[in-house]
């Protein structure tokens, strides 16, 4: 079965750094955070720990093409064209939803599907969080004095 990397977050680690960390040691592509395309969130599956399970999609840049994959975590590992992917038997349903989200993205822009990320203050003095959201037209940013 065809799918993306993926992995779990390090305790302390942030979404976008999760998925950064998890391409690179599963295909020695480095890469960079551009947005979360979308969220998963299952209850009750056998693999997570008891736990609620959230899994999120992001959209990286790569910074080369050259996949060296971990042989320990993959079969195989290769760049596949967004139309055979999403047409393919041979995946799961998320990998074949998200291929088409990125193919959409391609094709009519991703500000249409991405949530990008904004560090804003917390309440707490010296802490910051990251917010998730899509992003604000720039005009509507002007009219209501954020920029």
């Amino acid at each position: 079965m065809w799918k993306f990397p993926g992995g779990l977050s390090e305790p302390g680690e942030d979404i976008g750094d999760t998925a950064v960390r998890e391409v690179f040691e599963e295909t020695g592509i480095e890469s960079e955070f551009q947005s979360l395309l979308s969220i998963r969130q299952q209850h009750t599956s056998p693999g997570a720990f008891g736990k609620s399970d959230m899994y999120i999609v992001c959209r990286l840049k790569p910074f080369s093409f050259t996949i060296n994959f971990c042989q320990h975590e993959c079969l195989r590992c290769e760049w596949m064209d967004l139309t055979e992917l999403v047409k393919t038997e041979n995946t799961t349903p998320i990998t074949r939803r998200v291929a088409g989200l990125l193919l959409y993205g391609y094709r009519e822009g991703f500000d249409k599907i991405d949530l990008t990320m904004e560090k804003l203050p917390a309440v707490y003095t010296g802490l910051f969080y990251k917010l998730y959201h899509k992003e604000l037209p720039e005009n509507y940013k002007t009219m209501i004095g954020m920029d």
